[in-house]
C-alpha cells in the first residue's frame, strides 16, 4: 500500500470516527436529559426522542463521506494508486466533517438537553425547542458540504 492511499483511507477513518464520537457524545448528553423528563412524564416520550436524535446526524454525515472516500479510491474493489497528494488532499478534504461534526454534535446535544428539559416544563413548546437544536445543525451542513466539495474534486 502507498502513502496516498493511507492517507486518503485515514481521512476516509476520521470522518467518520470523529464526527461519529461527537453524534455518540450529544445524543449521550439529550438521553440523559430525556431520561430525567420520561421518568417523570412517560407521555413526553416522542417530544423527547426527535430532540435526542438531532446530534446523531453529524455521524452519518462523517459516514457519507467517507464512504464517498472508499468508493472514489476504489477501496472495495483493489484500492487505485494515489499519489501522496492525491492521498494529502483526500485527507483535508475529510478534516471539515469531522472536525466540525464533532463539536456540532455535542453542542447539539447540549441545545438539545435543554430544550428537553423546557419540554419537560412546557411540552407545547417542543417545536421551538427543535429550532433551537437544529439552528447548531446548519454548521455541520456546511462542513459536509465542503467536505463533500474537496473530497469531489480531487483529480483521480
Amino acid at each position: 500500500m502507498e502513502l496516498g492511499q493511507i492517507l486518503a483511507l485515514a481521512g476516509a477513518a476520521l470522518a467518520a470516527l470523529v464526527a461519529g464520537t461527537g453524534s455518540a457524545r450529544g445524543v449521550g448528553i439529550a438521553g440523559e436529559a430525556s431520561a430525567g423528563v420520561v421518568a417523570e412524564s412517560p407521555d413526553m416520550f416522542g417530544k423527547c426522542l426527535v430532540l435526542q436524535l438531532l446530534p446523531g446526524t453529524q455521524g452519518i454525515y462523517g459516514f457519507l463521506i467517507a464512504f464517498i472516500v472508499l468508493i472514489k479510491t476504489n477501496f472495495l474493489g483493489g484500492m487505485i494508486a494515489l499519489t501522496t497528494t492525491q492521498g494529502l488532499l483526500l485527507l483535508v478534504g475529510c478534516l471539515p466533517i469531522a472536525i466540525v461534526g464533532c463539536f456540532s454534535a455535542i453542542w447539539q446535544g447540549q441545545v438539545a438537553a435543554a430544550a428537553i428539559n423546557m419540554v419537560g416544563v412546557r411540552p407545547d413548546q417542543s417545536g421551538k425547542g427543535i429550532l433551537m437544536a437544529v439552528m447548531v445543525e446548519t454548521y455541520a451542513v456546511l462542513a459536509l458540504l465542503t467536505s463533500f466539495l474537496m473530497v469531489f474534486f480531487v483529480s483521480i
